[in-house]
């Protein structure tokens, strides 16, 4: 599937993502040996291609509690182990890397997958990248930026010539391997911010937006900006995928995804909200966006296929990952979510969709 392919032919994408935690159980304290919990992983990523999800993607991480510091390792392995489904970050910490290096890695995947390596990049939610390079948490913004605009130039031509704020110049040399692709989908994701969305529009580049909280009814100013943004740069914004994405879990009943999901939510989230100075939540407040116009995928398969539906008409999106992330769920449990996920739900949304679109 091309980026260039018309939205109204596109069929609807659903695929899901992991930060590959190390698998702490926060309410019993009960750990998982590292090794396990990458096995476990890549048996889960290898399942998901059997049962026809279409895109995975880990993100990267360089905190005590993750093993993804490194994805583009993991998804290589995953990519020897599947056949069909697209490779992702989600995301690549873009400002505190060289984005010569982030090309050589994914065109590095593309080779093993035959052509599916995708690159999500971000500025990251988490800093601690920063100072372990080396890097100016001051240059935040003006990191990604510059950085963003090479890989998407690495992206075009063999050969390069550029210089730049932030990176040593290039003066026509070559980066090597080059893709199966004729170029790597780069996806932008953005966390909310109209600068971020302009940013995307104004580079031709696909937005993953996250919606992680809150109704969402109020995120639909985002796409219809980059929508007019992309047009006033020269892009057909009808040509360019967009993306949702969200937290959640999925079980036979929504009492067992309730409970699997939310005591574990509750604690990680709050541990985050302390760290950013959030007021803290209660499991029950946090349950509250499982209902339809809520944030979390948390439920049924039936429940999932109508949340998902509900989205579409709001945002027209062509994409929706949803973050199955906590690996203290048991193994098997997770299995059967992405079970459910690629049996259950991706084949009713996926013909329902295809029929609003058509209709």
């Amino acid at each position: 599937m091309t980026q260039t392919q018309n939205n109204q032919t596109r069929p609807f994408e659903l695929g899901f993502y992991n930060f590959v935690d190390g698998g702490t159980n926060s309410l019993t304290g009960t750990k998982k040996d590292p090794a396990e919990v990458m096995k476990n992983m890549l048996e889960v990523i290898e399942l998901a291609d059997q049962v026809g999800l279409d895109v995975f993607g880990i993100g990267e991480h360089h905190r005590v509690e993750y093993l993804a510091s490194a994805p583009e390792v993991i998804l290589g392995a995953a990519a020897a182990r599947t056949k069909n489904i697209r490779l992702s970050t989600a995301v690549t910490v873009l400002s505190s890397d060289d984005p010569v290096r982030v090309f050589q890695r994914f065109a590095t995947v593309d080779l093993i997958s035959n052509g599916r390596a995708e690159i999500m990049a971000g500025r990251g939610s988490f800093i601690e990248s920063f100072p372990l390079f080396g890097y100016n948490l001051n240059d935040y913004d003006g990191l990604f930026d510059e950085k963003l605009r090479l890989l998407s130039q690495l992206n075009e031509s063999t050969n390069i010539t550029w210089s730049g704020k932030y990176r040593a110049p290039l003066n026509n040399l070559g980066v090597y391997p080059r893709p199966v692709q004729e170029k790597i989908p780069i996806w932008v994701a953005v966390g909310g911010t109209p600068e971020s969305v302009v940013r995307a529009a104004s580079m031709g580049l696909p937005m993953a937006l996250a919606i992680i909280g809150g109704m969402p009814e109020r995120f639909t100013p985002y796409l219809d900006l980059y929508r007019e943004a992309s047009k006033e740069y020269g892009f057909e914004s009808s040509k360019i995928p967009l993306s949702i994405n969200s937290h959640g879990f999925i079980a036979d009943s929504a009492k067992e995804a309730i409970d699997e999901y939310y005591p574990l939510q509750t604690i990680m989230m709050n541990k985050i909200g302390r760290e950013r100075g959030w007021a803290p939540a209660t499991q029950e407040q946090l349950e509250k966006q499982r209902l339809l116009r809520g944030s979390d995928f948390v439920g049924t398969p039936e429940e999932i296929i109508e949340k998902i539906l509900f989205q579409y008409d709001l945002f027209k999106h062509q994409r929706f990952l949803m973050y199955m992330g906590n690996n203290a769920i048991e193994h098997k449990k997770m299995m059967h979510a992405i079970e459910l996920f690629g049996t259950k739900v991706a084949p009713v949304v996926r013909k329902e969709i295809a029929a609003r679109q058509t209709g």
